[in-house]
């Protein structure tokens, strides 16, 4: 699984903060979890090619 959000911005996503809870506690029961930080390589390229702009920055 893969997503742009972190664990704690599901709960919003979804609308409801328990289903969320619950989900992720089945999925990464036995999961590695590995936390990659900065631009997608498709972000990337878009930026190179003036097909997008500056992203804002995510502060955590």
């Amino acid at each position: 699984m893969s997503s742009n959000k972190n664990f704690g911005e599901w709960g919003e996503m979804r609308g409801d903060l328990v289903l969320a809870t619950a989900i992720f506690d089945r999925l990464l029961h036995h999961s590695h979890n590995i936390n990659i930080r900065g631009n997608s390589y498709r972000l990337r390229e878009k930026m190179k090619s003036g097909s997008y702009g500056m992203p804002r920055q995510v502060t955590e």
